[in-house]
């Protein structure tokens, strides 16, 4: 029988990898508010670090205040979040041509007791480590995941494919953006994953769900994911954030 969530506890990794310059992913959360964000931001000179890190400064202050005014429409609140941020990214790219075409991927979770939403743009990604098990909680917003979903391209093709780097939908780049918004129940043992595609490009779903099959404190997981990654290549940024469920 499934246990109570009472409260959750939270850590998060971020390196640069090993062949970029710089990292363009960003992360933010507040346990208090029960808000964690990861994004990874694309754009020319230092624009996706910048619309990376305005997606993650909006969506937690946005929805940290909805918190303390005691929001009763959570997943309304956090799209409304997500859609602010679009709109400060869309507006400081439109004001400075430097920035022009900066956007980034997008993947929230926020929580209120043991209920769970999950909001996402793009192909940074959540995963649920529930039972030993690991599943895939969101859907990525990239041309050769939607050839899979179709039948036209096996997951294999989509690997190797030229154009696994061309996501469909990205926060900041058009005036208008909707997310895929997931929701479930935690149960206590739960562990959410919050990762760019820094770490899936690099590790199979195996191998991640083997690294958090093991006893360590949530920042010793998240940093053993960022190792195993750049260890398998580190060809972008590389973000983990793991967000545990406690009875």
């Amino acid at each position: 029988m499934a246990t109570a969530v009472v409260r959750y506890t939270a850590a998060a990794v971020t390196d640069r990898g090993r062949k970029r310059p710089s990292n363009e992913d960003a992360f933010g959360f507040s346990v208090e508010a029960g808000v964690y964000v990861v994004c990874d931001g694309m754009g020319g000179a230092a624009a996706g670090e910048i619309a990376s890190s305005l997606a993650v400064d909006e969506v937690l202050r946005l929805l940290k205040e909805r918190k303390q005014e005691s929001e009763p429409n959570l997943p309304g609140a956090a799209e409304s979040a997500v859609t602010a941020a679009n709109e400060a990214i869309f507006s400081r790219a439109q004001r400075n041509h430097r920035l022009s075409g900066m956007g980034t991927t997008l993947v929230v979770m926020t929580t209120q007791e043991q209920h769970v939403w999950i909001l996402n743009i793009g192909d940074s990604r959540c995963y649920l480590m529930r039972r030993g098990k690991l599943q895939q909680l969101t859907r990525d917003h990239s041309l050769v995941e939607e050839q899979v979903r179709l039948g036209r391209m096996t997951p294999r093709e989509a690997l190797q494919s030229p154009l696994k780097n061309v996501i469909t939908r990205a926060l900041g780049t058009q005036s208008q953006v909707t997310p895929d918004i997931f929701e479930l129940d935690a149960e206590g043992g739960d562990i959410f994953l919050l990762c760019s595609d820094g770490l899936t490009r690099e590790l199979p779903d195996s191998s991640i769900e083997n690294l958090l099959n093991c006893d360590l404190p949530l920042e010793g997981m998240a940093g053993q994911l960022v190792e195993a990654a750049k260890k398998a290549g580190g060809h972008d940024n590389i973000t983990c954030m793991l967000v545990r469920a406690e009875a």
